[in-house]
């Protein structure tokens, strides 16, 4: 590895790539895992919580678009903390909560992915499967970014092809009678406003690849204009997409089989009988999974990177390999974390956990963003 922890990282992410990156990532966990879990609180209506946890996203985005084009730095929002309030402590400590979100959030996706939709074709236990594909996730991403990122780029376009095909089958089962409208304003029994919030909090879980991307900043090629366009771009159509599938799931799925429901979105599929090979829809589920924890694995190891070189976590996670420009004892860490948090929880309570971490994170992005307004740079 290299001896030098300042050793620059590649840039050779292009405005294509980011869009599937952040794409890839946003995609998958949100309504592939967790659309039973989102009905259970909000009825029906799962669009609700969907499109008010998209707002807030955009509105944090906002503060991420505008602050990684004045400081392309890996280390995000911990970066925006450090020059905001000049505060080393708060740096650390919001880095540390993005780290620990990161972490957490792969942790939840490695069980998702040794779940039901793997079970189809093998039944092991997590305690075995989740492990093993976060160690294969690390070996991808110590190969090199611009690698990882090619496979980024296949495995969305085949989870972005699965919810197309939900979409389709809600289409079918529809016109053959079986959609149900008046299911969309079923709130459930607590009510529009608590149903709306309580699942807008498990919702959130479902946009936030976007900070992910913002610790990628000194791999981006033109950085400054690449970034917000593939932000914005990628969190608008992934919040119709997932509109889109949520509101035909309800439509065509009672709200008590939906929460019972261990696959929702594969049951949907199978019952409109598109023809497919039994499996093909987990296989996609699968991907999809995997993407957004092989993304979120990139961000932390990436963090811990941007964090190491400032001298906010030990000098050695800030070294990169000589012959990759990848990060790799940051990735050894970040992986090794991620394992032992498997054995602790479900995806549900990893899911929130990492929401309740990133509304610290993000509170002190938007707070920065205002703070560092007259903050001049040496660029446009």
């Amino acid at each position: 590895m290299a001896s030098d922890a300042t050793a620059s990282l590649k840039r050779v992410i292009t405005l294509p790539l980011l869009v599937f990156f952040i794409l890839g990532d946003v995609l998958g966990a949100g309504v592939y895992a967790l659309a039973g879990a989102i009905a259970d609180r909000a009825g029906g209506a799962i669009w609700a919580p969907l499109a008010l946890a998209l707002f807030f996203a955009l509105l944090t985005a906002a503060s991420y678009a505008e602050l990684v084009s004045k400081y392309p730095r890996a280390g995000g929002a911990a970066v925006f903390a450090r020059r905001a309030f000049g505060s080393p402590l708060l740096a650390f400590l919001v880095g540390f909560a993005m780290l620990a979100a990161g972490i957490t959030s792969a942790a939840g996706l490695a069980l998702a992915f040794a779940g039901e939709y793997l079970r189809v074709f093998i039944d092991w236990p997590s305690a075995v499967l989740a492990p093993l594909f976060l160690v294969l996730m690390a070996m991808l991403n110590a190969r090199g970014i611009k690698e990882s990122l090619s496979a980024n780029l296949v495995m969305t376009l085949i989870e972005l092809s699965g919810l197309v095909l939900v979409i389709v089958a809600v289409a079918v089962l529809s016109g053959q009678g079986q959609a149900e409208p008046t299911r969309l304003l079923d709130f459930g029994e607590q009510g529009p406003a608590t149903a709306v919030l309580g699942g807008a909090l498990l919702a959130f879980y479902s946009y936030v690849g976007f900070e992910t991307s913002a610790n990628l900043a000194e791999e981006i090629k033109d950085v400054r204009r690449t970034y917000p366009r593939a932000l914005f771009g990628a969190l608008l159509v992934a919040g119709l997409v997932y509109l889109a599938v949520g509101a035909g799931a309800a439509l065509v799925m009672p709200v008590q089989a939906l929460i019972d429901a261990k696959t929702p979105l594969m049951d949907i599929v199978h019952n409109a009988d598109l023809g497919l090979p039994h499996g093909v829809f987990a296989i996609i589920a699968l991907v999809a999974v995997a993407n957004g924890a092989m993304l979120t694995m990139i961000m932390a190891s990436r963090l811990a990177w941007g964090m190491a070189r400032d001298g906010m976590l030990p000098r050695v996670l800030g070294q990169v390999l000589p012959n990759r420009g990848t990060p790799g004892y940051a990735i050894a860490a970040t992986t090794l974390l991620a394992i032992l948090l498997t054995f602790t929880g479900s995806l549900e309570v990893l899911a929130e956990t990492v929401v309740l971490l990133l509304l610290f994170v993000f509170l002190s992005t938007n707070v920065a963003v205002l703070v560092l307004k007259k903050d001049k740079v040496d660029a446009e």
